[in-house]
Parts: C-alpha cells; sequence; structure tokens
C-alpha cells in the first residue's frame, strides 16, 4: 500500500515537470510573437512624409481689378445756331482732327445779320462824330460865355452817348459774325466720329437736346478699375505698417490689362490716380489707368480686368495649397517637422496666393520643415519619418516671382 503511493508520486512529479516545461515554452513563444507585433506597430505608427524647407523671398504684390475702358476724351457735337442743315462733310466712323468742318447749317439769314450789324455800326459812328464836333464848338463857346454851361454839358454827354453806342453796335456786330461762323460746325476734338443723327436737310436748333454726332478719342484711353473700400483701406495700412513697400511714385506704376477671353492687351498702360471719396451706393473706389491704344482695340465701355503692382513683399515664404489645412473656425494651418521628428501645427498668416503657392506673412521660420505630403495620415505629436521633396521647381518659381493676387 505504501509503495504504490510512492510510485503515484513519482509519476504526478513527472507529469507536473513536463507540463510546466511545456508552459514556459509556450509562454515564451507568445512572449516573441507579441515583441514582434509591438514592434510592427511602432514601425506601423510613424509615418512617412515629405518636406520642403521654408526660405524666405520677395515677391510683387499685384491687385487684379475688374474695370471698363472709358474714352479719354469725349464730345458730342450740338448746333449752337438755328437752320437747316445744308450738308455733311465727314464719313461717320472716320478719324477726324480738332476744327474740321462737320455740318454746314444755311448762313443766309445770319450773313444778312451781319451787313445789319455793320450799317448800325456806320450809323452810330457817324453820329458820335457829330456830336464830337457839336461838344469841341461849345466848349470855345461857353470859355466866351456865349452858350450856358448848361447847353456844354448837355453836348458832352451826347457825345459819350453815341461813343457808348459805338461800343454796343460793335459788339452786335461781333455777336452777328460768331452765329455766321457758327454756321459751319466744326470738330471741337480730334479722335473717331460717330453716326449722324441728321441728314442734309433737317431743321436744327440751336443746343437741341439730341447730339448731331459724336467724338471720342480713343488713344490715349483711360481704364477704370473698380476696387472695394475695403480692400484700399487693407492695403493702405499694409503700406503703414511696412507689410507692403511702395515707391511712392504712382505714374511709375505699369498696369497691364487683359480681356473677357483671357488675352492680354499687348499695351503697358501707367496708374494716373485713384478716387477720393467712396460711391456710397456701391462701397467702391475708382482707379484709373491711362493705356496707348493705336489700334482702337480697346472701346469705350468694354469690361476688362487690370493688374498693377501695390508694392513688394519682403520676407514671405511660398507654401503650397495642397499643404495647407484649415481649421473649423477657417484659420489656414500647416504641419512642420520639429527638433524631435515630431509633428507640430503651425498657425498660418496668409496675404494671397501666388501660381498654386500661399503667401505666408506669419507662421513660418526660416529653415522649417514644412509637410508637403503624407500629412493626411499624421496627427499633431506623432512621430514621421522625413522624405525630402524635390524644391528644384520652388526655388525657380521664387527667382522669378510672377504676380500676385490679394486674398
Amino acid at each position: 500500500m505504501v509503495q504504490f503511493s510512492s510510485q503515484t508520486a513519482r509519476r504526478s512529479l513527472v507529469s507536473g515537470v513536463i507540463a510546466a516545461t511545456l508552459l514556459a515554452g509556450v509562454s515564451a513563444c507568445g512572449s516573441s510573437e507579441g515583441g514582434a507585433e509591438a514592434a510592427s506597430q511602432q514601425q506601423m505608427h510613424t509615418a512617412r512624409v515629405e518636406v520642403m524647407r521654408a526660405t524666405p523671398t520677395r515677391i510683387e504684390s499685384v491687385r487684379d481689378l475688374p474695370g471698363r475702358a472709358t474714352a479719354y476724351a469725349e464730345a458730342e457735337i450740338r448746333p449752337q445756331v438755328t437752320g437747316i442743315i445744308e450738308s455733311r462733310h465727314f464719313t461717320e466712323g472716320a478719324q477726324v482732327e480738332a476744327g474740321q468742318e462737320l455740318y454746314t447749317i444755311d448762313s443766309a439769314e445770319y450773313a444778312s445779320a451781319v451787313e445789319s450789324a455793320k450799317a448800325a455800326l456806320a450809323r452810330a459812328e457817324a453820329t458820335a462824330a457829330t456830336a464830337a464836333e457839336t461838344a469841341k464848338r461849345f466848349k470855345r463857346l461857353s470859355d466866351i460865355n456865349a452858350v450856358s454851361q448848361q447847353s456844354y454839358d448837355e453836348a458832352v454827354a451826347t457825345q459819350k452817348q453815341t461813343e457808348a453806342d459805338i461800343a454796343i453796335q460793335k459788339a452786335a456786330l461781333q455777336r452777328a459774325r460768331i452765329d455766321l461762323a457758327r454756321t459751319t460746325v466744326r470738330a471741337p476734338i480730334s479722335g473717331q466720329i460717330g453716326r449722324s443723327s441728321v441728314t442734309p436737310g433737317a431743321l436744327v436748333t440751336a443746343n437741341q437736346a439730341t447730339a448731331l454726332a459724336r467724338i471720342v478719342q480713343l488713344d490715349p484711353i483711360y481704364v477704370d478699375l473698380t476696387a472695394s473700400s475695403s480692400e484700399m483701406l487693407k492695403w493702405k495700412q499694409d503700406v503703414a505698417q511696412g507689410k507692403v513697400r511702395t515707391t511712392g511714385d504712382t505714374a511709375a506704376v505699369p498696369v497691364n490689362v487683359h480681356f473677357e477671353n483671357g488675352t492680354t492687351y499687348p499695351e503697358t498702360g501707367r496708374l494716373e490716380f485713384s478716387e477720393v471719396s467712396v460711391d456710397q451706393a456701391a462701397g467702391t473706389v475708382i482707379v484709373r489707368a491711362q493705356l496707348p491704344n493705336p489700334d482702337g482695340l480697346l472701346l469705350p465701355g468694354m469690361y476688362v480686368k487690370g493688374s498693377f503692382s501695390a508694392g513688394a513683399l519682403n520676407d514671405v515664404y511660398l507654401v503650397p495649397q495642397k499643404a495647407v489645412q484649415r481649421t473649423p473656425r477657417g484659420e489656414p494651418t500647416v504641419l512642420v517637422v520639429n527638433a524631435e521628428g515630431q509633428a507640430e501645427q503651425r498657425m498660418l498668416t496668409v496675404q494671397g496666393t501666388q501660381d498654386g503657392d500661399w503667401i505666408v506673412i506669419s507662421g513660418l521660420s526660416e529653415g522649417d520643415q514644412v509637410i508637403t505630403s503624407g500629412f493626411q495620415s499624421v496627427r499633431a505629436g506623432a512621430p514621421v519619418d522625413v522624405i525630402p521633396s524635390n524644391t528644384a521647381a520652388v526655388t525657380a518659381m521664387r527667382d522669378n516671382p510672377s504676380e500676385v493676387a490679394p486674398e
């Protein structure tokens, strides 16, 4: 009975040793597999991202504004005397010169008025001559008391009245001659004349409401660009704060114009001035530019877009738009790689765009590694594996800055 118990104990001991050995082996195997899985997860969480180094640059701050072409000068032709149109001396749509004859109005009545004024002047001069002789004669008689002083004074007054009559008749003659000259209607300015609203035989009246024709001067030509008052205020504030540097000479600012179909007008103009007041109805300010128009491509009323440099932006950064994210409040942000190799969120202040890049005026420092690709799977504070991106295209673009549109 005792011997059986001893054998049973030995068997139990052997079984326990075997089970412990097998359990230890299983535990060691599980520990090895768990470590490999943890290492694999750590490798998966380190995202591979492309970066570009932030480099400060200088670019032109260009304003793109809508506008319309306006004639450099225009004149509506109206008759200044009443009469019948005898003839027209121009071709509709042609170029005319200042002083060129446009219309002839029947002048017979006005020529007769000139002759009548001449006769009235001659009569007044004759009367004045008689009055002058009478005054001289009464002066001699008055000296010897042959006539009363009153008679002499009346003779002198009559002389002065006749001299005044001469002046009146001279003015009447001059007026008659002016009216006669106005029967020939001349171009007040040089330019292109439009269609005629009357034909020979039509009756016209002095200073009538309907113009006979219209002349516009198209070379040079104005382009009135429209800017919002808030945009103008922001630009002036940027200049005052030193964010935008200007030359101060508006006459030296070139202006480029683009047509509605996207083509660029071949001539370059210059900035003239901006309005001194804001349109209360639209809340806009007019900025006027003057451009040469030798071929007449720009016509009054034509819709165009104009761009001009509002100054230079110094020490700004160009960041690809795809790298910039927005917060729920719409604030622009980017992820940069910090010194610990982790992604760090930066809040940005942007001024505008240039060729697909945001123009960043604050939020970055020189040398910052901006994540441009792979940031979709990266959170702020997460470790990243940096892959430098090809910045040759960005460098070339910065060496040749192009136009900048304000935000």
